[in-house]
């Protein structure tokens, strides 16, 4: 049995998303996509992504709950507000809280001619630009010759590799392997192995 420690790390390790409540205004142009998270055979969550445009810019925002019970109830809760310019990324704010409480917050903000990252208040490092493809995508948009994706929550650039038959393998800095599984270039299922536990993302239909 793992500590419930344990399992909030491997949550914030490969959950690299999340779901809820309507955050952007109702709009006709908005796609808005469900998932329920899955874990041995339990829904534990549920995941809402939205993505609205407005002139040459496209706004994604998600929201995920999980909760579950790990030797003691646990409630874990992801924001992500991430705005593409012209098909580049120009922002992207993720917040976490665990139970209620804040738990980490990462931005990233094109300055100028880079990418400054901030990690809970401290200056992390710069990325140089375009940042064209991100993990919030993979919910709305087939990785069709995409080979890496920017990760907005731990800000470093994941691995993407085609497995054929619409299914792609991400790959992130620590050598972890999520499958993710498409079906009219929209995500229909992903499996998310954490090592220690093992996720399913599953759209609703």
């Amino acid at each position: 049995m793992f500590s419930i420690y344990q399992f909030i790390i491997v949550l914030f390790l490969f959950l690299d998303f999340n779901t809820g409540t309507d955050i952007l205004p109702s709009n006709t142009n908005d796609t808005v996509l469900y998932f329920d998270i899955v874990l041995n055979d339990k829904v534990i969550g549920n995941l809402k992504a939205t993505k609205s445009s407005e002139g040459n810019k496209t706004f994604y925002q998600s929201e995920t709950a999980i909760k579950t019970r790990v030797i003691k109830e646990i409630e874990v809760n992801y924001k992500y507000d991430v705005t593409f310019e012209n098909k580049v990324m120009k922002m992207a704010d993720v917040v976490i809280d665990v139970n209620n409480k804040p738990h980490a917050n990462t931005v990233t903000n094109l300055k100028g001619s880079q990418y400054q990252i901030i990690k809970n208040d401290k200056k992390e490092e710069v990325v140089d630009p375009p940042i064209d493809y991100t993990t919030i995508l993979l919910y709305f948009k087939e990785p069709v010759n995409i080979d890496r994706c920017y990760s907005e929550q731990n800000g470093s650039f994941n691995t993407i590799v085609a497995l054929g038959e619409h299914s792609y393998k991400k790959i992130n800095t620590k050598g972890k392997e999520n499958i993710y599984y498409y079906k009219n270039g929209i995500l229909e299922k992903a499996s998310i192995d954490g090592g220690l536990v093992k996720f399913e993302i599953i759209a609703r239909k």
